[in-house]
Order: structure tokens, then C-alpha cells, then sequence
């Protein structure tokens, strides 16, 4: 199997965010590759960089945002869909940026694309009727509960919740990234962004009903084992999904299926049947 990795976006060389990697293999241009990378295994892979995001010092958090590198991101899919080259596309990033417009393209070409958010929240249907979304900041809660309504997942999200982790961004100067308190966890160290999402997810559980966990923003996916661990620790048996692995897996298996999306839920712009009225 032949399968594509597009990040969402790339930080500019101009930009205090950009950081060239020490290594410039695939494995080390993806985030906690050693939580998914068995997955991998055995499959003719590669990671595209995405666009250039326009967005300076900031990482994507608001709607404009999503909205920009979202269309930024079609172009590319576009170009691997048309290639014959892949199998699948997997669309990386936690809010799913341009995410449903790429599956109309796919659709053109028979190639599956998925993306990270989406992904969970259907696994998350298969282990039980509710979940709840942990993720970082309130203008990111605001696309995440967005894209609960257009996946027509209102009835099986519990909450979204907020662990209060900014990400860094002019209007927030001095704030860290999530992703860097990993290392810190990792040593041994704590980090209280770790100890408010494992705070949040018991809430979740608790007060909310739900019975599974989704990460929103993908900066926060190495968090996954450290808070199931903790749940289990404390006698709750509640999966705590990663956008990598769920999407990595659906594109799996779209692929071995042989579809990608429906036709009558993706019409082509030269549909041979159409229906007369459509339900919303």
C-alpha cells in the first residue's frame, strides 16, 4: 500500500517558529512518531510539508485561520490525487483543515483522504455512544466543536473541553507549546498541562458521560498514553484516542476497501443520477 502524509502547514524560514530539523528523514518530520510508527510498517510511505502557512509567528488556532490553510492545503491533494502515486492521503493536524473539500477531490480520482479529527471521532463511535473532546484553547474549542456538527456527531459528543494550554502567537507573548512539555514528561518531570487534561478527561467521564477521549489539537497527542494510564490508574477503562493512529488506520482500511467516499454523498459535477431533494 502507498500511503501520503501531508502535515497541515509549515512554518516560513522567516518565521521565530521555524525550526529546521536536525535530521531531514520522514520519521523525524513527524510529531511522537514512536506512539504509531509500527503502523507503518511494511507500507511505501512519504510525508509532503503542506504550505507555506502565512500566518507568521502564529500557530493555526482561529476559523480565518483554518479556513486559510485549509484552501492552501487543496492544491496539493489535488496534484497527489491526480498522480496515481498514492493509495491514501492522510490529512495531519488535529482541526482537520480543508478536510471535506479534499475528500470531494479524492473522490475524482478513487483516492481515500482522511484526516485526524474526523478519524477519531468514528473510531470513538465504535467503542461506545459518547466522547468527549480534550484540546487547548477556546478559539481552537471552536473549531473543534464545529467540525462535531458538520461530521453529524452532535448526538454522540458529550463535551469539548478546555485544558487552558496557548499555543504561541503574538497576541500571547512568552507562551510555550504544549508539544514541548513531552520532553519534560518524558524525563521524569511533570508538566501542569498534562495534569489539567488528565483533570478534564475525569470531568469528562464524570460529569459529562462519556466513555471514550479524543485529542483536539495535535500538539497534544503525545499526551494519550499518560492520560489513559492515569484513567486506568484510578479504575477508569476509558480509550483515549490520537489522531495519527486513528487516521493512518482508516486510510488503511478505505484503501483495502477499494472506495473513498460515496458518490451520492460526494456527487461528481457530471453525476449520471440526480436526486431531487436532498436531507439536511
Amino acid at each position: 500500500m502507498r500511503l501520503l502524509l501531508i502535515q497541515p502547514y509549515t512554518f516560513a524560514e522567516t518565521s521565530a517558529l521555524y525550526a529546521p530539523p536536525a535530521d531531514a528523514s520522514r520519521e523525524a518530520r513527524l510529531i511522537n512518531f514512536e506512539d504509531y510508527g509500527h503502523l507503518l510498517q511494511g507500507l511505501d510511505w512519504d510525508v509532503h510539508p503542506g504550505p507555506v502557512g502565512p500566518f507568521g509567528d502564529s500557530f493555526v488556532e482561529t476559523r480565518e485561520e483554518f479556513a486559510i490553510v485549509g484552501a492552501m492545503r487543496l492544491p496539493i491533494v489535488r496534484e497527489v490525487c491526480a498522480s496515481g502515486r498514492w493509495d491514501a492521503v492522510v490529512l495531519l493536524g488535529g482541526g482537520d483543515p480543508g478536510f471535506i473539500e479534499a475528500r470531494e477531490i479524492g473522490q475524482r480520482f478513487g483516492v481515500p483522504v482522511v484526516a485526524c479529527a474526523h478519524a477519531q471521532m468514528v473510531v470513538a463511535g465504535m467503542l461506545g455512544h459518547r466522547f468527549s473532546v480534550l484540546d487547548v484553547t477556546e478559539v481552537h474549542n471552536a473549531q473543534m466543536a464545529e467540525l462535531v456538527v458538520r461530521y453529524r456527531m452532535v448526538e454522540h459528543c458529550a463535551s469539548v473541553r478546555c485544558i487552558d494550554a496557548p499555543l504561541p502567537r503574538p497576541s500571547r507573548p512568552g507562551a510555550g507549546n504544549v508539544q514541548s512539555a513531552k520532553a519534560v514528561v518524558a524525563a521524569g518531570g511533570t508538566s501542569e498541562w498534562l495534569e489539567r487534561a488528565v483533570a478534564e478527561a475525569v470531568a469528562a467521564i464524570e460529569e459529562d458521560g462519556a466513555e471514550s477521549l479524543i485529542l483536539g489539537c495535535s500538539a497534544m497527542y503525545w499526551m494519550r498514553p499518560h492520560i489513559e494510564r492515569r484513567l486506568r490508574e484510578m479504575g477508569w477503562e476509558a480509550p483515549v484516542l490520537e489522531g495519527y493512529r486513528c487516521a493512518i488506520e482508516m486510510a488503511r482500511l478505505l484503501a483495502n476497501l477499494g472506495v473513498s467516499v460515496s458518490g451520492v454523498a460526494f456527487p461528481r459535477d457530471d453525476a449520471k443520477r440526480v436526486r431531487r431533494r436532498k436531507r439536511v
